[in-house]
């Protein structure tokens, strides 16, 4: 077997799953997490990674790009493909945009750059439970024309057809429902969903795409050129 098997704490934050081929960079990584109260397993190739994400149902994985054999970006497509919204944060020596935006394409959650402070990883592994865990204020259900959100199970529904959403899509759909009409920038909404601002907006505009092509015509996001985004309740 190529990874540990976890110890998990009874009160602990949860498992999270490192997939990570160059071992000093997986114990950095595993000493942090563990200082914040979650347990860890480590893997260092994407097929073992799969089996364990099946087995161990993880909190969050980390996962590095550079694999070998089943590179993380097959990885991450694989996850979904087989519709598990398992949060994914990639992690890559490549400081390249379309790198980072093919991930978020592929349903990963977030990103970080090699190299990268510990801290800062800890930091956006929270960020992206939080992300996942969130639930609006006000009513659990909300209607958009023909979608159907409802925030307490964090499901969405098109006609009512389900609709399978990464946490991430979840929660930028849930935040434009919240206020139907309001116009969001870029940069509210990357505070307001994702966290942090250090985001190119460009992040948010390939999460919209992505809505958009699940929700079909029945999307309700509308584009207001030069500002942001807005929902609209009208059929």
């Amino acid at each position: 077997m190529n990874g540990r098997e976890p110890t998990v704490e009874a009160h602990g934050k949860g498992l999270v799953l490192i997939v990570e081929d160059e071992k000093h960079i997986a114990d950095l990584e595993s000493l942090y997490l563990r200082r914040e109260g979650f347990s860890v397993h480590v893997e260092t190739d994407g097929e073992t990674a799969l089996r364990a994400v099946h087995r161990l149902k993880p909190v969050a994985v980390i996962l590095d790009v550079a694999l070998p054999g089943m590179n993380g970006m097959d990885v991450c497509r694989a996850l979904r493909d087989a519709y598990d919204w398992t949060p994914v944060l990639l992690v890559t020596a490549r400081d390249d945009e379309p790198d980072r935006v093919l991930g978020l394409e592929l349903g990963a959650d977030d990103y970080v750059t090699k190299p990268f402070s510990p801290h800062e990883l800890v930091a956006r592994v929270k960020s992206v439970l939080r992300r996942s865990r969130i639930t609006a204020t006000g009513g659990t259900v909300r209607s958009l024309g023909r979608v159907r959100i409802d925030v307490a199970k964090r499901s969405v529904t098109t006609d009512g057809t389900p609709v399978e959403l990464t946490a991430t899509e979840f929660n930028l759909l849930a935040c434009l429902a919240e206020q139907p009409g309001t116009v969001f920038t870029r940069a509210q909404l990357l505070a307001h969903v994702w966290g942090y601002g250090d985001y190119n907006e460009r992040v948010v505009d390939v999460y919209v795409a992505q809505l958009r092509a699940k929700l079909r015509e029945a999307s309700p996001i509308r584009t207001h050129r030069g500002t942001g985004y807005s929902a609209t309740d009208e059929r």
